[in-house]
Parts: structure tokens; C-alpha cells; sequence
């Protein structure tokens, strides 16, 4: 951004940016200082960027708002805080891919460089909505483009990377998909389709622009098996599983009450991976409540079983059953002529695969609240799309800002009662105010007002795709 003086605002959020590579076993002699502007070692950079983006496939609030998880201690995000989302990743990880796409010489590397950068964009506007796209990183004060621009931008770029590929045997460094060029078309064309099916709210029919790339997503090749996942496997050591080291220490987030009770009126096994007792925890309740709650019951519900929950446990940052619960609902919708419920199927028993878990009796898909059986079908693909989404909180978040489901009961105890309702959006950092203002005062002249006769930063605003 300006002169890349803006300040590094997603601590907060835990993410990181580049991190030293040299302690990852097996994946290579990083030992060359990818601070080099001038020879950088591209391989280890993109080591570097990847070994942070468990932030962006856990995300901690969106994960409270959409009840994945209740706190158990020092409860603020699901009292619905002011939220706010800092512009440090420019200076971060997108800073480093560019180093990538302009400094290495190896069209694959460059090409994975272009699909991260485009997954990371991806979950910066669908946390804001206007953003800086088109012109950032350029050295200069960037204009915001239109989240419609960003999303249209995201899935062509998408399309170009993929092209991109020579398949040479060149790529290193790369511990997400183990150099794999296959594995990332897949995730390139499955982004496509999660992207595509984000925007139906905007283009709800068949014909128009979202149902046509979807479909053409699907053509291209999307992720179909649990082997195809895109995950990120922890070595431990310096490098743990990050819902590990959440209750290392703290333990301030258990399974929500939300979440168990799905699956218990479903009869799901699923409980035996999400949660480590069949004691969930109660969402957004006041300090004083929550820590009554917690001295009674401390067998409350860790958020994921402790053999999912290891230093080495991956964590899923797009998956098999999340797609094919897209293909079912863009079936459901008439965008593709696939078999819905063939999708559907096919999604819950690629879940529950994925987990480590027996596959679900066959009288689990013909009860009345899973069967597409023609009554509240696109509540049902939503439900299973949300379990089949956990824990990825923006995944989750998506899902539920897009169609609804599943209904959420807000906190009985916001901190604000002008913030009573569950967060649709982020707001902007005051750096960013004071760094890019008319940016920031367009991006929030597209909003859809929440509540007031005038759009604000407010977290229950609206953006593009969710009005």
C-alpha cells in the first residue's frame, strides 16, 4: 500500500506472514535467505507462506459467529465486538507471492504463487467487501475495486494460473500439496466453483454468470476425492497443529451447542470427531454465566476429539465434501444437470471418510430432515454444507451470511445492544482511515445499510454478494 508503510494489523487474527523455513524437515535445504531481493531463494518464500495459511482455513471469529464454536473464557467475539480486519497482509504474504511471481523463473512455482495470492484475496473481501485488487502492490495509494470486479478478477486469474502449469518437475518448497501440480489445478478449479456458488444471491439463475463458470469449473476438474483434499499436515515440533495449541494453553473455545445438537437430532457420528464429550458449550454467554457454566460441567466439549486434535493433525483448507455439497445445491438449483442427491450423498460420506469415521447406515440419508425428498431441499444441502465445512470458520461464515442456514440463535449477552445480531462483515482498522481514506469511504458507500438510513462500517452492513 502507501509506500508499504501500513502497519502489520492482522496479529489479532493470528496469522502469520513469512516464517523461517529452515526448521521443516523433509521438504528441502532452505537455507538460503529469501530476503535476497536481488537472487531470492522463491521455493523457500513460498515454504515461508504457506506454513501461515492455517490462519486463513481456522480464522477464529467467524468460527465463534457462526457457532462452531462457543468461548469458554474471556467471551468478547461472540458478545459481537467491534470487529476489524487490518490491511498487514499486502505487506505480508501477498507481498511475498509477488516476490514469487516476479522474481522466479519456474512457471509452476510462479503459477501456485498466482492461485494463493487469489485464495487469500478471496477471503479479504468476503471479510470487507471493496478492497484494494487491481492496483495493489503496485508502490502508490490504490484505488478499491468493487467486490463484483474482485470476484469476476479472482476466477479469471484463477483460470490463467492454471494454465500456466508445465508440469516440468521443477516445483519445491511446496508442503500444502507436496509439489503436486494435478492436486493444485484441482484446488485452482474448486476455488472457481466455491467462488461461482458464492454469487447466488447476485446471479441466482442458470444462464447467467455464476452458474456458468461453476459449470465450467466442474468441467475443468475439481476435487472429487478425499486423497485431492487440500490440507495443511503439521510436523510438529515448531510447526503444530494450531487447534492443538489451542488448548495447550488457554482453552478458550469449545464445540457449540449449536453444532451438537445438529448432529444429535441427526443420530450423526460425526459428534466423535467434532468434540472431545458429549457436554457442548453454551454460545455467547456472559463472563460471569460462562464461568459458572465451565466450573460445573469441566468436562465441557473441546473443539475437535483429541485424536483429531494432535500436533501432526492436518488442517482442511478446501475439501472433497465441501464441493461436492456445492455441486449438489448448484444440481438443486438448475444450474448443472448432475444428480443432486447423488452429490449429496457423496459429500456426507466423503465428510465422514474424512474424519475417520465408520460411513453413516443407510437409513441416515433416508430420514425426513436429510432426503431430498423435495421439502426444504436447499436447507438441507446448507445444513450438511455447513457440517461439512467444520471447523473452517469463513467457509462456515460464507455458507450461512449466503442462504441463512443454519438459523442461528444470537448471543443472549452482546456487549453492545446496537450490536445484537450476528456479524456479516468486518470493519476497518483506524490505520486504514488515516492511510487510504477515500478507499475506504467507497468501499462503504457499497453496503447495503444495516438498520440506518445510511451505510456505515458496521458489522451488520452487508456486503456486494450478501445483499
Amino acid at each position: 500500500m502507501k509506500n508499504f508503510k501500513i502497519k502489520i494489523a492482522l496479529l489479532s487474527l493470528g496469522f502469520a506472514t513469512l516464517l523461517s523455513c529452515n526448521k521443516i524437515k523433509d521438504f528441502g535445504d532452505t537455507n538460503v535467505n529469501p530476503n535476497d531481493i536481488t537472487s531470492p531463494a522463491t521455493y523457500a518464500i513460498l515454504t515461508g507462506v504457506q506454513t501461515g495459511l492455517g490462519g486463513w482455513a481456522k480464522m477464529n471469529a467467524p468460527a465463534i459467529w457462526v457457532q462452531y464454536r462457543s468461548e469458554t473464557q474471556y467471551p468478547g467475539t461472540g458478545l459481537y465486538a467491534i470487529p476489524t480486519f487490518g490491511f498487514g497482509t499486502y505487506t505480508g504474504q501477498l507481498l511475498n507471492l509477488k516476490t514469487i511471481i516476479t522474481k522466479s523463473s519456474n512457471a509452476d512455482e510462479i503459477a501456485v504463487a498466482r492461485i494463493l495470492t487469489q485464495y487469500i484475496y478471496w477471503h479479504m473481501t468476503d471479510a470487507l467487501g471493496n478492497i484494494p485488487y487491481s492496483e495493489a502492490l503496485q508502490g502508490f495509494v490504490p484505488k478499491f475495486d468493487k467486490q463484483e470486479d474482485i470476484y469476476k478478477g479472482m476466477i479469471t486469474e484463477l483460470k490463467a494460473a492454471n494454465a500456466q502449469f508445465i508440469n516440468a518437475g521443477g516445483l519445491r518448497g511446496d508442503i500444502l500439496n507436496g509439489n503436486n501440480v494435478d492436486k493444485w489445478k484441482k484446488f485452482a478449479t474448486s476455488m472457481r466453483a466455491m467462488m461461482a456458488i458464492q454469487l447466488t444471491k447476485r446471479f441466482p439463475n442458470a444462464g447467467d454468470y455464476a452458474a456458468t463458470e461453476f459449470a465450467a469449473a466442474i468441467a475443468d476438474g475439481v476435487i472429487t476425492s478425499n486423497a485431492d483434499n487440500i490440507q495443511i499436515n503439521y510436523p510438529g515440533g515448531d510447526y503444530r497443529n494450531p487447534y492443538w495449541l489451542d488448548h495447550d494453553g488457554a482453552r478458550d473455545n469449545g464445540l457449540s451447542v449449536q453444532v451438537f445438537t445438529m448432529l444429535s437430532n441427526l443420530g450423526d457420528g460425526r459428534t466423535a470427531a467434532f468434540g472431545s464429550s458429549n457436554t457442548p458449550v453454551p454460545y455467547g454467554l456472559s463472563e460471569a454465566d460462562i464461568n459458572l457454566w465451565i466450573k460445573n460441567n469441566i468436562n465441557w466439549s473441546r473443539i475437535l476429539n483429541d485424536n483429531v486434535r494432535t500436533e501432526t493433525s492436518p488442517v482442511f483448507v478446501l475439501t472433497a465434501s465441501e464441493v461436492y455439497m456445492a455441486r449438489a445445491e448448484a444440481a438443486e438449483r438448475g444450474w448443472t444437470g448432475e444428480d443432486k442427491t447423488a452429490m449429496y450423498n457423496a459429500g456426507i460420506a466423503a465428510n465422514f471418510a474424512q474424519w475417520n469415521l465408520p460411513a453413516p447406515a443407510a437409513s441416515y440419508y433416508t430420514q425426513s430432515s436429510v432426503a431430498l425428498n423435495g421439502t426444504n431441499n436447499m436447507k438441507k444441502i446448507a445444513e450438511q454444507a455447513y457440517l461439512a465445512a467444520f471447523p473452517n470458520g469463513m467457509a462456515g461464515w460464507r455458507l450461512w451470511r449466503r442462504t441463512g442456514f443454519p438459523v442461528l440463535t444470537p448471543s443472549p449477552a452482546p456487549l453492545d445492544p446496537n450490536h445484537a445480531v450476528t456479524p456479516r462483515r468486518y470493519t476497518f482498522t483506524a490505520s486504514e482511515y488515516s492511510l487510504t481514506p477515500a478507499g475506504v469511504i467507497t468501499s462503504l458507500q457499497a453496503l447495503v445499510p444495516a438498520g440506518s438510513s445510511q451505510a456505515g462500517d458496521l458489522q451488520e452492513s452487508r456486503i456486494w454478494w450478501d445483499q
